[in-house]
């Protein structure tokens, strides 16, 4: 099993950047699709981007295409996710997750981290 670890939520002004990272520690973090996702208050939880093992896959949802960018490196056993041109909609709890496989924005998560709080002010 592997263990998920957040960082670098916080609260950013309308436009602004933040790049989340999510730890990885136990199994081989090499081997598992990565994912993010966000879940505001009274929403469901949405899946924001994922990304194959090796980084030659990403899905990158449409409501943050263009924006958000997702990325890894296996050797510090990491995943990125940086957000741009943040809006006050992108506010919510942000969430690491891994799958044993990549299905797109379909896969299936079974680890998840804790979750890192983004927000936006207008």
């Amino acid at each position: 099993q592997v263990q998920l670890v957040e960082s670098g939520g916080g609260l950013v002004h309308a436009g602004g950047s933040l790049r989340l990272s999510c730890a990885a520690s136990g199994r081989t973090f090499s081997r598992y699709t990565m994912g993010w996702f966000r879940q505001a208050p009274g929403k469901e939880r949405e899946l924001v981007a994922a990304i194959s093992w090796s980084g030659s896959l990403t899905y990158i949802a449409d409501s943050v295409k263009r924006r958000f960018t997702i990325s890894r490196d296996n050797t510090k056993n990491t995943v990125y996710l940086q957000m741009n041109s943040l809006k006050p909609g992108d506010a919510a709890v942000y969430y690491c997750a891994g799958s044993d496989s990549w299905g797109g924005r379909y896969s299936e998560f079974h680890y998840w981290g804790q979750g890192t709080q983004v927000a936006v002010s207008s």
